[in-house]
C-alpha cells in the first residue's frame, strides 16, 4: 500500500516527465522554423519589403563599390590638365559625411554638389536637408541622386520614391537634374540578377518616370565596366541623359557607348573636399546651363 508521500513523489515525477516532453516538442517545432529563417536569409530574402538582406544604405553612395571592383589607377592630383576644356571642381556626399562644412568646401573651390537622397524605396538620407540646402546656401549648384537597387522593385517605383523624397527639379539656375546612381551591387550579384535587356528596361523605366515627373531626364552615374557588363554597353541613353562617369585614375578613359563626352567625372573617392571628388566638364556657366535645362 502506497503512502501519501510515495503518491506525491510519483505525481511530481509524472509532472516533470510531461514538462520535459512538452519542452522537447517545442524545441522540435522551433528548430525547423529557425532553419527556415536561416535558409531564407542565406537565399537572400529581403529583411522587409523593398530591402535586400543585410541592408546598409548608410554605406552605399556614388562610388562605394568602384574601388573594390576596379581599383585606383595613377594619381589624379591634376586631372584637369589632361582635359580639353575648363573643368569646374565639385563633390558628392551621402549620410556617411554627416553634417558638411559647406562654407569650407566652397572656399576650397567646390562649385557644385550631388547629394544622396534615397535608396530603393525605404531609405532617405537623414542628413539630406543639411547637405542639399547647405550647399545651395553657400552658392553651389546642387542636385540629388538615388542609389538604385534594381532587383527589389521596378524603375518606375524607385523613381517615384526618389522624386517624392528630394529628387525634384526646378528651373532656378541652381538645381542640377536628378541623378541615378547605377553601379556594382553591394549586396550580391554584380548585375542584381537581371539580364542585360532587363537592366536596360529598368534604367529606361526609371529615366522616363523621372522625366515625366520633373521634366528632366536624369544624369546617369556609372562606370564603363559596369555599364558594359550589365547593359551590354547599350548606347541608347547618350542623346537624353547626361553622363556622370566614375574612374579613379589620371584620365577619364573610354566612355560607355552612346556618350561622346562626360558631363561629370568622379575621379577620386577622397581629396580636398568631403566625400568624392568630381570635375564638371566645362566652366561654371555651363553648369548653370545644365541646371536651367
Amino acid at each position: 500500500m502506497r503512502t501519501s508521500g510515495t503518491t506525491r513523489l510519483l505525481r511530481n515525477a509524472a509532472t516533470a516527465a510531461a514538462s520535459v516532453a512538452l519542452l522537447a516538442g517545442s524545441l522540435a517545432l522551433a528548430a525547423p522554423a529557425q532553419a527556415a529563417v536561416d535558409s531564407a536569409t542565406a537565399a537572400g530574402t529581403t529583411a522587409r519589403p523593398g530591402e535586400p538582406a543585410g541592408f546598409h544604405p548608410e554605406q552605399d553612395h556614388a562610388g562605394s563599390t568602384v574601388a573594390r571592383h576596379e581599383g585606383r589607377g595613377a594619381s589624379a592630383a591634376d586631372t584637369s590638365a589632361a582635359l580639353a576644356v575648363t573643368q569646374t571642381p565639385g563633390l558628392d556626399v551621402s549620410s556617411y559625411q554627416g553634417n558638411v562644412a559647406w562654407s569650407t568646401a566652397y572656399a576650397n573651390g567646390a562649385r557644385f554638389a550631388y547629394v544622396k537622397a534615397t535608396e530603393g524605396t525605404t531609405y532617405t538620407n537623414p542628413y539630406f536637408a543639411q547637405q542639399y540646402n547647405g550647399s545651395y546656401n553657400v552658392g553651389m549648384i546642387r542636385g540629388a541622386y538615388h542609389f538604385a537597387l534594381p532587383n527589389v522593385s521596378s524603375g518606375a517605383t524607385q523613381a517615384a520614391y526618389f522624386v517624392s523624397h528630394g529628387g525634384g527639379w526646378s528651373r532656378d539656375g541652381r538645381t542640377l537634374p536628378p541623378a541615378l546612381d547605377i553601379e556594382y551591387n553591394p549586396y550580391g550579384a554584380t548585375c542584381y540578377g537581371l539580364s542585360q535587356a532587363s537592366m536596360v528596361n529598368w534604367i529606361r523605366d526609371f529615366s522616363n518616370t523621372v522625366h515625366t515627373r520633373t521634366g528632366r531626364y536624369p544624369t546617369i552615374y556609372t562606370t564603363t565596366d559596369w555599364w558594359t557588363t550589365c547593359t551590354g554597353n547599350n548606347g541608347s541613353f547618350g542623346a537624353t541623359n547626361p553622363l556622370w562617369i566614375a574612374r579613379y585614375s589620371s584620365s577619364v578613359g573610354t566612355l560607355p557607348n552612346g556618350w561622346s563626352y562626360q558631363t561629370i567625372w568622379q575621379y577620386a573617392d577622397a581629396g580636398t573636399f568631403p566625400g568624392d571628388q568630381n570635375r564638371f566638364n566645362g566652366a561654371f556657366d555651363r553648369i548653370q546651363a545644365l541646371a536651367n535645362g
